[in-house]
């Protein structure tokens, strides 16, 4: 494993969860959230400039090598904090420190604000808080969520030749460097006759069900302890707006904001710049 990373077991309520462990033996705990689709290896750039801390990047379940969730049930966004916190239980880990990518990110936002005492620092790349809905949609989106859950059928694993066909197909779903897509894609691959099948779950690729209102993700930003970091893409994308990030920040007790130019995976495709703030404030 590059960068003297090792896989390690972790076991959870939900299922065993696997992660990539480097650095300092005793250093500072840093606890590493991937970006929905992604997994753990989306840290493997990062990680050499991380090197003073004991860095822990999960797969989060259905991702990567992690267990998918049992048969019959969904991925609720409530249930991602326990995951997070049975990992740090696992680990033994009282507090740490949290980085988290886009849907990590969220996810490392909501465990900030309902565990307080369990995180230190919270840094964030493209993200502060989950994606909100219109309340005028709830309706709508739960109906259209619950269909295409019951319309969801088990059919035989989409077979892929080799790497390079499924780097080509995870760059045309994503925007991002062909090296940034090789490391992601490499983890979630598993051998099937044939050629290769994705690790993922595919039922991450159904629709949320709920959204929070937007006052409601304001409400839970206000309640958060921890200092926050978020280095955020310029340009923003269309579901990170940079008037959502700035008015998201301004609810923080003790928030800041540091805008790079570039894309949605700029930790992977630019990590000694993302490295810089980051170990300013994580320091």
């Amino acid at each position: 494993m590059p960068m003297g990373l090792r896989e390690i077991r972790l076991d959870s309520a939900r299922g065993e969860l696997a992660a990539l462990r480097g650095g300092t033996p005793g250093g500072p705990r840093l606890l590493c959230l991937h970006g929905w689709l992604d997994n753990a290896a989306s840290f493997l750039p990062l990680a050499p400039h991380l090197a003073q801390f004991d860095l822990v990047a999960l797969d989060l379940p259905g991702h990567g090598a992690s267990a998918h969730r049992a048969p019959g049930y969904d991925y609720a966004f409530a249930d991602w904090v326990h995951d997070v916190l049975d990992a740090m239980d696992a680990l033994g880990w009282p507090q740490a420190d949290l980085l988290g990518h886009s849907m990590g990110g969220a996810i490392a936002t909501a465990v900030a604000a309902a565990a307080p005492e369990r995180v230190r620092r919270l840094a964030l790349v493209e993200a502060l808080g989950p994606i909100s809905g219109e309340p005028a949609q709830a309706g709508q989106r739960l109906r259209d969520a619950v269909a295409a859950r019951r319309a969801m059928a088990p059919r035989p694993p989409r077979v892929i030749p080799d790497l390079d066909a499924a780097v080509a197909a995870r760059l045309v779903a994503s925007r991002m460097t062909p090296d940034a897509a090789r490391l992601i894609v490499e983890r979630n691959l598993r051998p099937v006759e044939g050629g290769h099948a994705w690790r993922s779950d595919p039922r991450l690729t159904l629709p949320s069900a709920l959204r929070m209102a937007e006052e409601t993700v304001q409400s839970l930003l206000r309640s958060i302890e921890a200092p926050v970091l978020v280095i955020a893409a310029d340009p923003s994308p269309p579901y990170f707006p940079a008037a959502v990030r700035e008015a998201r920040l301004a609810c923080l007790a003790d928030g800041r904001a540091e805008v790079i130019e570039g894309g949605h995976h700029l930790h992977m495709e630019q990590a000694a710049r993302v490295a810089a703030p980051l170990l300013g404030f994580l320091r």
